[in-house]
């Protein structure tokens, strides 16, 4: 009998420290709440914050929902990561177009846009709450953890 290795899931946004950290945070809230055992991670397509944590906007509204993502830190997307993840899901459009610029040939990962995950927001890009206040981080957060929540309805359906 042959083990199914976990589902994995790599969320992408431009500098892994606002959007994409609040979305593996509700992928991880959302999984452990189904009980499934996924792979989740982020990264960005930038390299500007390599090694420095999240924004501390997104910290308080994830703990705002009592996670603390405080000890994430910021990575840049590479080559292995389209063969490592099952799914990478792209935080906007333009993130979406660098990525399949960067995949090397034959990877396996599934790409798509996080909103492609919640009904009526389909191929719409997730706002970057980067330049704002508070506000936008309590909107990602929300259309992050609908996304969540519908992925891991998806593969608790299927059996992956």
């Amino acid at each position: 009998m042959s083990v199914v290795p976990p589902a994995s899931f790599l969320f992408v946004c431009l500098g892994n420290i606002c959007r994409s950290p609040l979305a593996e945070a509700a992928l991880r809230e959302a999984a452990d709440e189904a009980g499934l055992d996924l792979d989740i991670d982020s990264a960005g397509t930038g390299a500007w914050h390599i090694g420095k944590g999240p924004d501390p906007r997104s910290c308080a509204e994830a703990l705002r929902h009592g996670i603390d993502i405080s000890s994430y830190r910021a990575r840049q997307v590479k080559a292995d990561d389209f063969r490592r993840f099952d799914r990478i899901v792209a935080l906007d459009a333009s993130n979406l177009a660098n990525l399949r610029r960067i995949a090397p040939a034959g990877h396996s990962a599934r790409l798509s846009l996080l909103l492609d995950h919640v009904p009526g927001l389909e191929g719409q890009d997730m706002e970057d709450p980067y330049y704002g206040g508070p506000e936008g981080f309590e909107t990602t957060w929300r259309q992050v953890r609908e996304a969540a929540r519908n992925l891991v309805a998806e593969i608790a359906g299927s059996g992956r």
